[in-house]
């Protein structure tokens, strides 16, 4: 496995760590939301490393593969329905009277799942991807 495929999967151990923390209503109100900021803060390093890094090594490689590009195609478009509620969610949950509400918890829970699937996918075929190519 590569170093940059390693560390994309060592970034989303920790995005999903950050975000399952936020969970637990034991952790004081603003230790919560210190730690959602922090969520937020390593998705969007992670995106710009995937952006910076894999994605345009891999669009290189899908101009000689077309199976590949339908992929990246795939993924893209994928990505921006997560992109856009990770976004609304970070946008609506940023007060710390929003981690203590329900809304908060089921918003909160969809992302995870949604980042979760996401997460598996990308793990299991666009990493692999890389992997394959960039050895």
């Amino acid at each position: 496995m590569s170093k940059l495929v390693t560390d994309l999967k060592s970034d989303h151990q920790a995005l999903l760590g950050l975000l399952e923390k936020v969970t637990n209503l034991k952790i004081p109100r603003k230790e919560r939301v210190e730690t959602l900021m922090g969520a937020k803060n390593a998705l969007l390093g992670h995106l710009k490393k995937e952006s910076d890094h894999l994605y345009p090594a891999l669009k290189k490689f899908a101009d000689q593969d077309p199976k590949l590009k339908a992929t990246l195609d795939t993924f893209a478009t994928e990505m921006e329905g997560v992109s856009k509620l990770a976004i609304e969610f970070f946008a609506k949950h940023t007060g710390s009277a929003e981690v203590q509400s329900d809304e908060f918890a089921k918003d909160l829970g969809k992302l995870i799942i949604l980042l979760k699937q996401r997460i598996s996918r990308e793990e299991s075929i666009i990493y692999q991807e890389y992997d394959k190519r960039a050895a």
